[in-house]
């Protein structure tokens, strides 16, 4: 089997919303569809939106198992927390502490799919 080229495809009730954070959060470009909406990255598929009406969007860490969620490995965690807030994240999870030499933090993109916030 010879695989062309994959995609995380995110459900949402609200592709513009959706896909628009991504793209601010990656610097990305989005090609959009009256149900489906692209984002390439330096001229590559990274990710894909669905639209979903009646999506709902998982709940962490309490609710039904997490489905999937994405780790972005950043070099400024406090530049990096203050981009994806102003983009329209939910922080879910804060560090005990941002100084250590490694650790992340849980957030919510504005479906409500967890990712977190890494560094190394």
């Amino acid at each position: 089997m010879k695989i062309t080229r994959m995609s995380v495809v995110f459900d949402t009730d609200d592709l513009e919303a959706e896909s628009s954070f991504w793209a601010e959060i990656t610097g990305g470009t989005v090609e959009r569809d009256d149900d489906w909406h692209s984002l390439s990255v330096d001229g590559e598929q990274r990710l894909a939106f669905q639209l979903a009406p009646d999506h709902v969007p998982p709940r962490w860490p309490d609710g039904e198992p997490q489905q999937i969620h994405l780790d972005l490995v950043v070099d400024d965690i406090r530049s990096a927390h203050d981009e994806v807030m102003a983009a329209g994240a939910r922080l879910l999870k804060r560090a005990d502490d941002l100084d250590a030499a490694e650790g992340f933090q849980v957030y919510a993109d504005p479906s409500g799919h967890p990712f977190c916030l890494c560094w190394e």
